[in-house]
């Protein structure tokens, strides 16, 4: 019989991560581990009250599945049982882990999936005033990925202080839905200048539909605007990529069902994270052979990571051990 554990765990950030939305020096995390006494597995998910989730909330959500997963529940059952977000996200991922281990072989074995590679992932550099995110690019200069978080009004100058400060990295920019259709022409202007390879969710989820009445000199991916498949076909015409977290799609499952059906749709993959420790980055490796952008460094934003995570190398992710996730 399968029995159920749920913890919220709080972890610092290394100084803060400003978007859009706000500030934190936190992350705040909950984290699923299913157990048959002799095998464990474990998920981490990260809340995110964009999409009206909260801490406690989330918990509960987890909690709630204790009598299916008793009672033989599965994966699939999980996907027909609850919504995708970040709760069936943890079940999701503690099921693979507790069966990859379970089977004594690694999920990407389960997943019929070649084994994960090192990748080359993003480092962001949160929002700030011009000269502080000038400063903040220098440091990271020697990264060859940069993800650039805006804010809408005064983004022209915090793009170009970006590349003054990181004249040879590759920029990608997200703009949290900040940006509005008055400052939309001034803001892909300077992203043109800035040599720009990617726009992340620059206009409002519930008001998207103008980006398909103009060009896309520069290639835009949906983040808010696309959680799972039901959410694919609204976006021809607005966007050439989209952002998979597994947070949104609620689980790996879902995401690999996702990224397959986002290719046969001729879009581009970005694979990407909310604000978490290795645990929550590791089951997306298995993503990265579907993507042209990775974006999971939410390890080396925080001030410590849990034992043992994931390898980091500069930029360059390694794929998780088996003490770790899967």
């Amino acid at each position: 019989m399968i029995r159920l554990d749920v913890a919220v765990e709080t972890w610092p950030i290394a100084g803060r991560f400003t978007i859009s939305r706000g500030s934190r020096t936190e992350a705040v995390v909950v984290v699923a581990r299913v157990s048959d006494g002799a095998v464990t597995g474990r998920g981490e998910c990260v809340p995110y009250a964009r999409y009206g989730e909260t801490v406690e909330g989330v918990r509960d959500l987890v909690l709630a599945q204790a009598g299916a997963l008793a009672a033989g529940a599965t994966r699939e059952a999980l996907q027909a049982a609850m919504k995708a977000g970040a709760a069936r996200n943890a079940l999701d991922c503690a099921l693979w882990d507790y069966e990859a281990k379970a089977r004594g072989v690694p999920a990407h074995v389960l997943a019929g999936l070649p084994a994960p590679r090192p990748a080359t992932t993003a480092y962001t550099l949160s929002v700030g005033s011009p000269e502080e995110m000038e400063a903040a690019a220098r440091k990271a200069a020697a990264r060859p990925l940069l993800k650039v978080k805006l804010a809408g009004d005064g983004d022209p100058e915090r793009i170009a202080a970006v590349r003054r400060g990181a004249p040879d990295s590759r920029l990608i920019v997200d703009a949290n839905e900040a940006w509005r259709p008055a400052n939309l022409e001034a803001n892909l202007a300077a992203c043109t200048a800035a040599g720009v390879a990617l726009i992340e969710q620059p206009l409002p989820a519930e008001a998207d539909g103008l980006l398909s009445e103009i060009p896309h000199p520069i290639p835009l991916c949906a983040d808010e605007s696309l959680h799972d498949r039901a959410g694919l076909d609204a976006l021809k015409g607005r966007y050439d990529a989209i952002n998979i977290k597994l947070d949104k799609a609620g689980g790996l499952t879902e995401a690999l069902a996702l990224a397959r059906a986002a290719r046969e749709r001729g879009l581009s993959v970005m694979v990407g994270c909310m604000l978490g420790t290795s645990l929550a980055m590791a089951p997306a490796m298995l993503l990265a052979g579907f993507a042209t952008v990775i974006d999971l460094d939410g390890p080396l934003l925080l001030a410590r990571d849990r034992e043992p995570g994931l390898r980091f190398e500069g930029s360059t992710i390694h794929p998780p051990e088996p003490a770790l996730w899967g």
